[in-house]
This record gives structure tokens, sequence and C-alpha cells, in this order.
């Protein structure tokens, strides 16, 4: 009788463990949401809903988009670090916001560091300046001059209040001395739209979400915010062309609650970074002005970790004081 016991117990124990196995191995079983902290339309958006697209090829399984806007991507951010942590529910946000945020926000509800677990970081994506067609400038160094002799008169469209657009914007102003009123939207495809149409003046955005209504004319491009020109806009040229050393950007990455399985962890990045490094993906960024850049979820960390660092340096070095 012990023996058969025993045996069953052995058996039982056997199963459950392949059960595990098989249960770890099956993911995704079920649709993955992917939250955007921002407005429809913006960097973050873009990217989540033609990743999620090509997650759904591969894996069979739909991936599905939400937009929960709202204090600057604290509202989504919060949402997800509070979600079970299994791998179905991410985030996929604009690092330095994240990272920026607890020092804009002094009751932010998450912490950073240690409320995710980070996937992968997904793409570089340079700021891209300009006017609307009706501010009488067509360089860097004449929207400066106008600013100086106008002081006041310019408004900067930003996509949310301590956001990276926004401090891309008071750095700038800190490094010519000029002077313009922020005017702050629900996000950055809303700030793009209401430049285009006149409503304000002056935007720094995620190229990726600028880019295209540049081209087309209804915002005056005049500069990018990278180290160098990019290839996708070879004639635009820099910021640092005119102010040496200004460089600034959107890294966007991905990430998970705290606590998800490290195996599930590796699989998404896995999978996120092979979809990446097809060529129909990164032709598909580059002509928006993006750079793709993968690395594993250590390095994302550990990158989120020395932003929220650096950007609490900048913050507090600036008197910079947000309501």
């Amino acid at each position: 009788m012990f023996k058969k016991l025993a045996c069953s117990t052995l058996i039982g124990v056997a199963l459950t463990a392949v059960t595990a196995v098989q249960a770890q191995t099956a993911f995704p079983a079920k649709a993955i949401r992917i939250v955007v902290p921002f407005a429809a339309g913006g960097t973050s958006d873009i990217l989540a809903r033609t990743i999620g697209q090509k997650l759904t090829e591969s894996w069979g399984q739909p991936v599905v988009v939400e937009n929960r806007a709202g204090a600057n991507g604290n509202v989504g951010a919060d949402h997800v670090a509070k979600s079970a942590p299994d791998g179905y529910t991410l985030l996929l946000s604009d690092v330095g916001a994240l990272a920026i945020n607890p020092s804009v926000y002094p009751n932010i509800p998450y912490d950073v560091v240690k409320d995710f677990s980070p996937v992968g970081m997904v793409s570089y994506s340079p700021h891209a300046f300009g006017v609307h067609p009706s501010v009488p400038v067509n360089t860097v160094k004449e929207l400066i001059d106008y600013a100086k002799a106008n002081p006041g008169k310019l408004n900067f469209a930003i996509s949310g209040t301590g956001g990276a657009p926004h401090l891309a914007g008071i750095a700038f102003a800190q490094r010519t001395g000029i002077n313009w009123a922020y005017i702050p939207y629900k996000g950055g495809s809303q700030a793009v739209a209401d430049v285009a149409s006149g409503q304000a003046n002056v935007i720094m955005n995620g190229m990726l979400a600028t880019y295209p209504t540049m081209k087309s004319g209804r915002i005056r491009a005049l500069a990018i915010s990278s180290a160098q020109r990019v290839g996708s806009a070879p004639e635009v040229p820099t910021i640092a062309e005119t102010l040496p050393g200004f460089e600034t950007g959107s890294y966007q990455g991905l990430l998970a609650p705290a606590g998800t399985p490290r195996d599930v962890v590796g699989k998404l990045n896995a999978e996120v970074a092979k979809i990446l490094a097809t060529p129909e993906m990164r032709e598909k960024l580059a002509v928006l002005g993006t750079e793709v850049r993968t690395a594993q979820p250590e390095a994302l960390g550990t990158f989120i970790a020395a932003e929220k660092t650096r950007w609490a340096q900048v913050i507090k070095e600036s008197g910079i004081k947000f309501d």
C-alpha cells in the first residue's frame, strides 16, 4: 500500500511539474495588453501599435494597445505597476518621462526602479525642432534672434509638464537666454496638431510623431536634436550645429510589473528584439527618424536608474519649479 501511495505521489508531483513547465512555455496563452501612458498618435503609441501587430503575427495572440494618458505618463505607469506580474500587461513609454517624473511629482504613486521589471529598450528618437510657418524664421539662429527681439511673444507646445520635450525646451531657453511660455497638452500628437494649425508657435517633440507633419509643410523644420544629422532627413541641420553639444531625445522602453517571471521577460525581450531587427522594421522606423535600439532587461534597468539620477540633478541645479 505504501509503495502504491508513494508511486501515486511521485506521479502527481511529476504531472504537476510538467504542467508548470507547460504553463511557462505556453506564454502567451491569451491576449497581451500594452499600455501607453500618453494620448494616441504620439511616439510611444506609434511604436506600441507597430510592435503589437508584429507580436500578434508571431504568436497568434491579440495584442491590444490601451492609451491611459494623464500626469505626464504617471496614470498609465501606475496602472501597470499595480497589475498582475504575469507578462500580459506591459508598459511602453518614454523612458525619459519615467526617469524625470520622480523629480517633478513629489507624490508619485510608484517607484520607477522598484515597481517594474524592465523588458528591453526599443528605440531612440531625437526631438524634431520646428515652428508654425507664420513664425518668420528659417533657422535656429533666426529663431533665437527673433525670440530675443520679441520676449514673451512665442509659445512652446509640450506633450506634458515636466516631460523630456519640456525639459529640452527649458534647456534650449536657458542656453540661449530667451523666454517663451509653455503650453502643456495630454500628448505629443495634440501638441503637434496645435502647432500645425497655428494655435501654438514652437515645438520640440519626438521625431517619430512630429516629422511626418514637418514633411507635409504644416510645421517648418528648423533642426534635429541628435548629435549628428539623421539619414531620413539629411537636409535638416542639428541644433548642435548652432549650439555645440546640445543633444536631447526620446528613449522608448518596454516594461512589465515587478515580479514578472524571468522566463516571460526573456521571451518578450527576445521576440521584440527579433521584430526590431528585421529590415522592414528598421527601414520603417528610419524613414520616420527613429533609430532601433535594443538592450537586455538588465541594461534597461541600469539606464533608467542612471537617467533618474541625472535628471534629478539637472532639475535641482536649474531651480525649475513645477505646479
